[in-house]
């Protein structure tokens, strides 16, 4: 919710300070020029972005709002799963987890992890890798090409996303524009009216260039931002099981593999190796 609280901050400092200086409310009220720059502005979103990504937009913008999905105890569970999986195929070889990764959401060594087996797209990731080493995949090095690849292409999807709002916000201050030259083309339609008539249609006609200024770099712009540091950060998840499964193939023991996987993830996030040690040595037998 920090973004709200960033949007909150700057219409507090934008709209006080106006009122500082002896400025009116009044004269900022000019709700057709809002219509026209936001309205125009997601016609060009709509017109500039294929309907997929379209469809995404209210998951990025929920994501922005909620922060980061994922907690140092979503990592701590998620490590204690690694853990367990590679210790069963250590200990009595690939096709042991195979009744477990084929049908997930039946198997008890999931269902120990709710938090993992809540999440559709992390389950599918790890079990599809797991499954590909069931059917022989043991080199490292294609395993991991073909990791960075599909984190690759989800990334981009992803930047995608926040690039289309960031085009959005760039496109406010010239729609700002846009909509103070039509309030412009109103007031010379008015031009022998008096003075004060004047002024108060002149000032409308500038509510259009500062309101596409104030979305685009006072909310829009930084939206697109947050967008970026969400799914950077949603997305060491994925990066953690990687590392894991990397380490994994190449033969490290359980606790080795795990130590790995561990290393990838932010301070912020990351459990010591203590925690994990507790962690692991509490998981009931497999």
């Amino acid at each position: 919710m920090f973004v709200i609280l960033g949007w909150i901050i700057v219409f507090a400092a934008v709209i006080g300070g106006y009122m500082a200086m002896g400025g009116k409310l009044g004269p900022l009220w000019q709700p057709f020029e809002l219509v026209i720059i936001g309205g125009a502005g997601i016609g060009a979103f709509v017109a500039a972005n294929p309907k997929y990504l379209i469809g995404k937009a209210g998951y990025a913008f929920k994501s922005a709002l909620k922060g980061p999905k994922y907690s140092k105890d979503d990592y701590l569970e998620l490590l204690s799963l690694m853990y367990a999986i590679f210790k069963l195929a250590k200990t009595k070889g690939m096709l042991a987890i195979e009744s477990h990764i084929e049908r997930p959401e039946e198997s008890s060594l999931f269902q120990a992890f709710p938090r993992f087996s809540a999440d559709h797209h992390a389950l599918e990731f790890l079990c599809d890798y797991l499954r590909m080493m069931t059917l022989g995949t043991d080199n490292p090095h294609e395993l991991a090409d073909l990791l960075d690849e599909e984190l690759e292409t989800h990334h981009a999807e992803d930047a995608s996303i926040a690039g289309a709002y960031r085009t959005m916000g760039d496109g406010f201050p010239a729609l700002g524009i846009v909509a103070a030259v039509l309030g412009v083309i109103k007031t010379m339609s008015s031009i022998t009216e008096p003075p004060e008539v004047l002024g108060k249609l002149i000032g409308g006609a500038l509510v259009g260039t500062f309101l596409g200024i104030l979305l685009a770099y006072g909310f829009v712009s930084p939206l697109a931002a947050n967008m970026d540091v969400v799914f950077a950060a949603n997305g060491k998840y994925m990066s953690c099981i990687k590392a894991g499964l990397l380490a994994h193939v190449s033969g490290y023991a359980p606790a080795v593999s795990v130590e790995f996987a561990r290393k990838t993830l932010m301070e912020k996030d990351r459990p010591s190796f203590f925690e994990v040690e507790e962690a692991v040595a509490a998981l009931p037998p497999v």
